[in-house]
């Protein structure tokens, strides 16, 4: 069988000085090696290509307010500039969750091609899966969800779903492990 944790590791945010958390002011980079930078994204890529990341990657209805807040206030280093940028484009904000998760999320994505990364990883591990072999992908927000669920339509020849919709943590175990409270796990079987 093959488990695919395509979520970032807790170490990226707690200990790794690359800016992936936006508790703590750090360079901005945000790669998992030698990728581009959220800096250099941040401080080369026009009002348009800014809000077109932050839209689709991030989800985030207020992504044009912020992109013309990047541009404005450039250049930026570190998260804590950034983070002070992204609060002058957002209104009051209401949402349980903090007001800069959703660039953050966009800006940690297009600098290291996750979404790309999935798309390529997914192929392969089916290829080398042997039959009656499981498949399960644990991921951790709906974009990652949505590909991992329409690769596995797109292949309902060659597999059988064992989730029909995603197995989500319950209450104990988001108690014990807050980072899992957006995971999402689906199955399935090469037949």
């Amino acid at each position: 069988g093959i488990l695919l944790d395509v979520g970032m590791s807790s170490y990226h945010i707690d200990e790794s000085k690359r800016g992936f958390s936006f508790q703590k002011n750090e360079p901005l980079l945000m790669n998992y090696s030698g990728n581009t930078t959220a800096r250099e994204i941040v401080n080369n890529y026009n009002v348009k290509e800014l809000e077109k990341i932050i839209r689709e990657y991030g989800e985030e209805k207020h992504a044009k307010k912020i992109a013309e807040q990047i541009i404005k206030n450039r250049p930026i280093d570190t998260t804590f500039q950034l983070i002070e940028i992204i609060k002058k484009g957002i209104p009051f904000n209401k949402e349980k969750t903090h007001f800069a998760t959703r660039t953050f999320q966009a800006l940690r994505i297009e600098a290291n091609k996750e979404l790309e990364n999935i798309e390529n990883v997914l192929p392969q591990a089916l290829e080398v899966l042997e039959k009656q072999g499981v498949m399960v992908v644990i991921s951790f927000h709906s974009l990652e969800d949505r590909i991992i669920k329409n690769f596995f339509k797109s292949r309902a020849k060659e597999v059988e779903l064992l989730t029909k919709k995603p197995v989500l943590p319950d209450e104990e175990e988001i108690k014990s492990n807050p980072r899992a409270r957006s995971a999402k796990l689906r199955a399935v079987k090469k037949i």
